[in-house]
């Protein structure tokens, strides 16, 4: 057999099924779209799901693939054997109601043994012990002998996942050799290695009901499946995946690195492997859009990465290398993947960042497990408890995964729920911290016999005219509800659209004759029904009362001004920073709008500066703000972006803005985006790994913040003295000239008075078990100037230990520095200044040979100084 590479039999493969009229798709992105079943594409048909069910009509009903997919339930085997990894791509061809089981099959053989020349003595099929038909095909029509057509059960040999399509497969195998047998009893089904599927045929003809009942599909399907990289290790001879061209290519370069050899020890071969499946995977999902983050598919890429730098800290591997490896990764795959090259810097800062930041914490949180085991091993007890693995996760950013990974290494198990216990405390306590107080917390409580769901009118209306059908009155369900009093009025419909999707509810007043209320919000229940919270300021309401609803036009304009922004800035920050970005939540309201975004890291002034003039120059263009309701199908073929954590019906209101925009969207917008007036972005941070926010204003939004800036301005130039404002900038070079001489001439009185106390604290000086201590509060001093007494103690007394207290306008300050030799006979200036510090009422730590801290109580710097010795003195025993 000719030993074809990775990209050959790809490109072999694709072509073959092209001249079967099979149309030749790219890969789907590893990010499912509109698939809420599954995180990260797993199976060549995956994608297709749509068109296998006849949910949408397919661009062909023959078509073939080459699809990436992750997999990652059995993480924790990867490296240990070479069988298993995390990516793989799936070699398919595939029917929705065209040709079946003949030319399936037909083609499998023929691919296999005329194109990639497998012998066809060496080629072995498995059926479903039903499929007489296949039997026949495989015998009587390929030629393939009886004996080699293996009957086998249904749970081998047919497809099914609960109730809908599914069917009977056929497997081919490759017979490897005797050299790969488990022994004389080897043969086809046992699990060594010496008969390798490579090709899983599925005859999608049933669709199975309720009932267990298997029906008959009018128009049966085809979905077959052969991993690329399996039948690569069959073409070139090689015992696994780990082995073949590109693979290999990837895993050389990683022990170019690490300085190691493959195969040459068995604990470095584990790491090697772990590295280069999990860059492979990593480097594919940065390219499809996933960043790390602590959630979701973010998460799956976040654990893949960091443990594939945690096995490069075990080869001993210094500083960030994975971008380095992706590079390779990237060569190996950009004839399958030509993105991968489009992408390449994209990608390599993406790992570098993650790199840099799992660096900046494991090895605090390495050190910390490894006492926490240390003590156990010494206790003679094996499992670490909830509440240290969430310490480390919390306090110091080390994943669970990571924890349960090491620790199985030591033999140590982890108390998982009490790990889960801890985690959901800390989120209920966020909970509760998040919540305002507000008396309308539990809304959705309230049970209102006579309402159905309100009928919503305010998209084309502020007024409206209903009739009451439920009250609520000073947190009770009412008959009605008096001048002064507070609650809820329901009606049959309204005008005032309630809190969702991000948007604040509306505000305004309900009347009748005699009587107002003021709507100071809007919420909606489980059930539908929109709940005005309300003000009685006259008269009284009750149930059944014919009312007029009236929405602040002012108010909702200001809403919709922030609503439409948010829209345009979306679609901004993507042409500024990338396809990646997506919505992760936002909020409008009449003063201003807060978009939160996927985004890796701070955005750059001239990343914002361009940001803000895209969505400056959408709004002068005076675009058309259309809606529209349209089948779900529909609406995604122009290119709808779903908002975050929306879930949708069959039909979906869509809001264009021009060509420009284009969204699913229930909120409430203006009819164009000059209405905007002008868009100000106020702020923008992080709120979370791979999340930014970006707080902004429009309209009066914009003016007020002119305002509030021109104020600011006229208050700096008059604390300057400026003239006028245009000499601002002149007169804080000037007054920051004269600020930094004044430091270094205090600088110098400082240092000239810390030289002056040195002699008096030197007088206090004691001897502890040969170790000079010298202790001493000297008021005036900051932190800086201590460090420079204390090296200068240090130089009088060749060794000790210096111990330092100051109060210095307001703050208390301590300080200790020891020399390498007081080091060395057991003294700890960290652990000094850890105690002596909470006697202060502070806290503060360090290094052996030097610390420092801080208190809150002066009257106790002499107390603390003096406990000192004694702490000293016991570290020296």
């Amino acid at each position: 057999m000719e030993k074809y590479g990775v990209n050959e039999i790809r490109e072999k493969f694709l072509s073959f099924f092209e001249s079967t009229g099979c149309l030749r798709l790219d890969s789907f992105s590893l990010v499912p779209k509109n698939d809420a079943s599954l995180l990260l594409i797993n199976s060549g048909m995956a994608p297709m799901k749509k068109w296998f069910t006849g949910a949408e009509i397919p661009p062909r009903k023959r078509v073939t693939t080459c699809q990436k997919c992750i997999r990652t339930p059995d993480i924790e085997c990867v490296g240990k054997t070479a069988r298993h990894g995390t990516f793989f791509e799936m070699l398919g061809n595939f029917s929705f109601g065209d040709y079946f089981k003949h030319e399936a099959i037909a083609w499998g053989w023929e691919f296999l043994t005329e194109v990639m020349g497998i012998p066809a003595d060496k080629l072995w099929i498995t059926v479903y012990e039903e499929d007489d038909e296949a039997r026949d095909i495989w015998i009587n029509e390929i030629g393939v002998a009886p004996e080699r057509v293996i009957k086998m059960g249904k749970e081998d040999n047919f497809w099914e996942h609960g109730t809908g399509p599914c069917g009977p497969c056929s497997e081919i195998h490759v017979d490897r050799g005797e050299e790969y047998s488990c022994g004389p009893d080897c043969h086809m089904g046992c699990d060594c290695d010496r008969f390798m599927e490579v090709w899983n045929l599925v005859f999608t003809q049933f669709d199975k009901d309720e009932n267990g009942n298997y029906n008959r599909l009018s128009h049966p399907n085809i979905d077959t499946g052969m991993g690329l990289e399996r039948l690569a290790a069959v073409m070139q001879g090689v015992d696994n995946l780990f082995e073949v061209d590109t693979v290999r290519n990837i895993m050389n370069h990683i022990s170019k690195i690490a300085g190691v050899t493959y195969k040459s020890n068995p604990k470095t071969d584990v790491s090697l492997r772990v590295i280069t499946d999990h860059i492979r995977s990593t480097v594919m999902m940065v390219s499809d859009g996933v960043i790390p983050s602590n959630e979701g598919r973010g998460y799956v890429l976040r654990r893949l990465l960091r443990r594939a730098a945690r096995h490069g800290k075990l080869l001993n591997i210094k500083g960030e290398f994975l971008y380095q490896v992706a590079d390779t990764v990237i060569n190996e795959s950009a004839q399958g993947y030509p993105e991968l090259a489009e992408k390449r810097d994209y990608i390599k800062k993406i790992i570098r960042i993650e790199e840099d930041r799992f660096a900046k914490t494991v090895d605090n949180g390495l050190a910390i497990l490894n006492d926490y085991i240390a003590e156990l091993k010494k206790k003679g007890e094996t499992v670490l408890s909830g509440e240290q693995s969430f310490k480390l996760n919390d306090t110091y950013g080390f994943p669970i995964d990571l924890t349960v990974e090491i620790c199985a290494e030591q033999g140590i198990s982890v108390d998982r729920e009490g790990y889960d216990r801890e985690l959901a405390v800390q989120k209920e306590t966020a909970r509760n911290a998040r919540k305002d107080g507000s008396s309308w917390e539990d809304d959705g409580s309230y049970t209102f016999e006579d309402a159905e769901a309100t009928e919503f009118v305010g998209y084309d209306s502020l007024t409206a005219d209903s009739k009451i059908v439920g009250i609520v009155a000073e947190g009770e369900v009412s008959a009605e509800i008096e001048e002064g009093a507070k609650g809820i009025i329901v009606t049959e419909k309204t005008p005032f659209y309630a809190e969702m999707g991000g948007q604040t509810g509306d505000i305004g007043k309900i009347t009748k004759d005699g009587a107002e209320a003021k709507i100071i919000d809007t919420k909606k229940n489980g059930n539908g029904i929109y709940m005005h919270i309300a003000e009685v300021t006259k008269g009284r309401f009750s149930s059944g009362d014919a009312v007029t609803l009236e929405v602040c036009r002012r108010n909702r304009m200001a809403i919709a001004r922030n609503h439409s922004a948010t829209h345009l800035l979306h679609k901004a920050l993507k042409e500024v920073l990338g396809e990646h970005v997506a919505q992760a939540g936002s909020e409008v309201n009449a003063k201003h709008l807060r978009f939160d975004f996927s985004h890796f890291e701070a955005m750059t002034r001239e990343e914002l500066e361009l940001t803000e003039k895209k969505v400056n120059d959408a709004i002068l263009a005076a675009m058309p703000v259309t809606v529209r309701e349209l089948p779900i199908d529909e609406a995604k073929k122009l290119g709808a972006e779903a908002q975050f954590g929306e879930k949708y019906g069959d039909i979906v209101r869509v809001v264009s803005m021009g060509d420009y925009s284009v969204e699913f969207c229930g909120g409430t917008h203006l009819t164009n985006t000059a209405n905007a007036g002008l868009f100000k972005l106020i702020s923008e941070s992080g709120v979370a790994a791979g999340t930014r926010r970006i707080e902004a204003v429009t309209g009066q939004g914009v003016l007020d913040y002119i305002a509030a800036r021109d104020g600011l301005i006229e208050r700096t130039a008059a604390a300057l003295k400026a003239n006028n404002v245009n000499e601002i900038d002149r007169k804080a070079e000037q007054t920051s000239a004269e600020v930094r001489e004044l430091k270094k001439t205090l600088g110098a009185m400082n240092a000239k008075m810390a030289s002056g106390k040195l002699d008096e604290v030197l007088k206090n000086s004691v001897e502890i078990k040969g170790i000079t201590v010298v202790c001493g509060q000297v008021d005036g001093l900051a932190a800086g100037d201590l460090r420079t007494l204390g090296d200068s103690i240090k130089d009088k007394i060749g060794s000790g230990i210096a111990v330092l207290g100051a109060e210095t306008e307001g703050r208390i300050v301590f300080l200790a520095t020891a020399t390498k030799d007081a080091v060395k006979a057991g003294v700890h200036s960290g652990k000094v200044i850890k105690e002596i510090t909470q006697i202060a009422g502070g806290s503060g730590g360090g290094k052996p040979d030097m610390a420092q801290g801080g208190g809150k109580d002066a009257s106790k710097i002499a107390e603390a100084l003096g406990a000192a010795a004694g702490i000293i003195e016991a570290q020296l025993n």
